[in-house]
C-alpha cells in the first residue's frame, strides 16, 4: 500500500468531487477578455469546444467584477484581477480535487472609450494566476495573447516567469501579437510552450471571406484545427511529456 501523502488534486472523498468523469479528465477555468463577458457568443462557443475537445469534467467561466451584471466600465489593471481569479480557481479545485487543472484565457486586451480617451489594457490574467506559487496548474491555454503594448513595447514579463506549459493560439493577422515577436519570446521562456497559428485570423480568430475562399476553407474548420491542437497539447502535458 502506498504510504505517501496524496496531493491536493489527487485526494478525493465520496462527499466531494463526485462526477461521472474519470479523474484523468481536466477541469478548465476559462477567463473572458476585456471587452465581453462570459455570456458572449465567442466565449460560449469556445467553452463548448474546449469542453468537448478536452473531455473536461467542467469548463468554469465567470465575469470579473468590472463587467458583471452588464456593467460598462473600463477594466482595472490586470494585477487587481488576480485575487478574484485565484478565488474562482481555488473554489473549482476544491470542487474537483482529483482532476488536473487547466487555465485558459481570452486576451485581456481591447480598446475602450473611457472619459473621451481610448485606453488599452494588455494582460492575460490566467498566466499571472498560473505564476502564483499556490496554484498548481497542469497547463495554460492563451487564446489571443495581447503581447504588444499600446506604445509598441513587448509585454513578456509574466510569460518569462512561468514554469507551467503554455500553448498560444494566435491569428496571423493579430495586430496585438505580431508572430515574430511572440516567437522570439517563446524562445526565451523557461516553460515548455507551443504555438498554433490560425492563418488569416485576427485577434478573435475571425478570418476574412476572401482569405477563406482562396484557401478553400471555413471559419469552423480553422477553429476546429486550433482546438484539436489544444487537445493534443493538453494530452501531452497530462501524460508528462
Amino acid at each position: 500500500m502506498d504510504s505517501s501523502p496524496p496531493t491536493k488534486r489527487r485526494r478525493k472523498t465520496k462527499s466531494e468531487g463526485t462526477n461521472d468523469k474519470s479523474s484523468s479528465s481536466p477541469v478548465v477555468v476559462f477567463a473572458h477578455g476585456a471587452g465581453a463577458p462570459s455570456s458572449s457568443d465567442w466565449m460560449l462557443r469556445w467553452k463548448e469546444m474546449l469542453k468537448n475537445a478536452l473531455d473536461a469534467v467542467e469548463v468554469v467561466t465567470f465575469d470579473y467584477p468590472y463587467i458583471a451584471g452588464g456593467k460598462k466600465r473600463a477594466p482595472p489593471k490586470a494585477e487587481k484581477l488576480v485575487e478574484f481569479h485565484k478565488d474562482i480557481v481555488k473554489k473549482t479545485t476544491d470542487k474537483y480535487p482529483a482532476h488536473p487543472l487547466i487555465l485558459a484565457g481570452k486576451s485581456m486586451g481591447s480598446r475602450y472609450k473611457f472619459m473621451g480617451f481610448w485606453k488599452c489594457r494588455y494582460a492575460i490574467v490566467s498566466c499571472m494566476v498560473a505564476a502564483e506559487v499556490d496554484i498548481d496548474a497542469s497547463a495554460v491555454i492563451c487564446l489571443g495573447y495581447p503581447l504588444k503594448a499600446m506604445g509598441g513595447a513587448v509585454r513578456d514579463e509574466t510569460l518569462l516567469q512561468l514554469t507551467v506549459p503554455v500553448m498560444f493560439v494566435q491569428g496571423s493577422k493579430d495586430g496585438l501579437c505580431p508572430l515574430e515577436k511572440l516567437e522570439a519570446v517563446c524562445k526565451k521562456m523557461k516553460s515548455h510552450n507551443e504555438l498554433h497559428v490560425i492563418n488569416g485570423g485576427d485577434h478573435s480568430f475571425k478570418i476574412g471571406k476572401k482569405h477563406l475562399q482562396i484557401k478553400g476553407s471555413t471559419q469552423d474548420q480553422a477553429e476546429d484545427l486550433a482546438v484539436q491542437g489544444v487537445s493534443s497539447f493538453v494530452s501531452r502535458c497530462l501524460k508528462g511529456k
